[in-house]
């Protein structure tokens, strides 16, 4: 029977069903990376001390879900965009686009309303918690605006497992419909007497 299998289809589907297999151990791995993670951003929310604003990628991953205080010394331009206010109600989230004393921009999100016309603010001290993007969620709000929803870690997807989980059955579907299309043509094949 080893003698009928078609070599090269069968090293191509086993091939590809030990790449799924190991993409879905690499999502067990990212799983268990993305826990650290959270845990790492819960455990920052705690922190009493103020962080400094981000200045590269690197720096934003160290300092999410950290309270700090900016100095917006000229206003860009304020946007208002989908949003949620601390209470839970859908409504505009207005954000500001800031000139910082450095000469670097940030993102401050102002505060909540129902109304998407941009805001009214002129600059000044803001403090509050450094959310991804990265962006000042403004806490207490400004401008006259309402709380918006706090930045949570929980909001952040960890569907690892499910990745995980999908890899797997990919590579087993995929073996067991290979699987039957050898035993029908091995049974087309094999000498009728």
């Amino acid at each position: 029977m080893l003698r009928r299998l078609p070599v090269l289809p069968t090293l191509l589907v086993l091939a590809a069903a030990a790449t799924m297999v190991w993409l879905g151990l690499w999502q067990f791995d990212r799983l268990h990376e993305k826990e650290a993670l959270l845990a790492r951003y819960r455990s920052a929310q705690t922190l009493s001390s103020k962080a400094a604003w981000p200045r590269s990628a690197a720096e934003t991953a160290g300092q999410l879900y950290r309270r700090t205080t900016l100095d917006c010394r000229k206003v860009g331009a304020i946007s208002a965009i989908a949003g949620q206010s601390a209470t839970g109600e859908p409504g505009q989230a207005h954000i500001a686009q800031c000139l910082l004393a450095d000469g670097s921009e940030a993102r401050i999100v102002l505060g909540w309303s129902r109304n998407p016309a941009p805001a009214s603010w002129s600059g000044g001290l803001a403090s509050g918690v450094i959310a991804p993007g990265p962006r000042l969620v403004a806490d207490p709000p400004l401008a006259g605006l309402s709380a918006n929803a706090r930045p949570d870690p929980a909001d952040l997807p960890n569907n690892h497992l499910a990745y995980a989980v999908q890899w797997f059955l990919f590579a087993g579907v995929a073996l067991v419909i290979y699987a039957l299309a050898l035993r029908k043509r091995l049974a087309a094949s094999a000498p009728r007497g």
